[in-house]
């Protein structure tokens, strides 16, 4: 909630941190809020990976659309929210990735479920790959 407000510039950053907040899970979320998340599920990502030690740049522009995160060079981690489920969307996504990999890029894609209910796998499946040096260019 905190993301969207702060991206449609509905509030700001200082006005949070203002807040006195009587809750501590509260402070917590309005602390990592940006503008860089479109999403609640890429802030959870984005601190799953800062406790995994992997860095990630977000909103990164690559073939005239962001990425939802970078890590290295090359790899390209895309998340899909809760409701993203229409066809057109799936099929955009599809020609997207393929667009990456064809401009050297390796593209992992997690959905909302997989962020949030199976962090194991995410954080292994991004630990692997940077084993295998997908992260670095060719």
């Amino acid at each position: 909630m905190w993301e969207s407000a702060l991206s449609r510039k509905l509030t700001d950053p200082l006005l949070l941190a203002a807040v006195p907040w009587t809750s501590p899970s509260a402070r917590a979320l309005a602390d990592v809020a940006g503008i860089l998340s479109d999403s609640g599920v890429e802030t959870h990502f984005i601190e799953l990976m800062r406790a995994a030690g992997v860095a990630v740049r977000q909103q990164v522009w690559v073939d005239g659309h962001p990425l939802d995160g970078l890590i290295g060079d090359r790899l390209a981690i895309q998340l899909d929210g809760f409701a993203h489920h229409r066809a057109a969307d799936r099929r955009r996504d599809i020609a997207a990735d393929a667009r990456l990999l064809l401009r050297g890029f390796h593209v992992l894609r997690f959905d909302y479920q997989q962020v949030l209910f199976d962090p194991g796998h995410v954080t292994a499946t991004i630990l692997t790959a940077m084993a295998q040096g997908l992260h670095r260019p060719r």
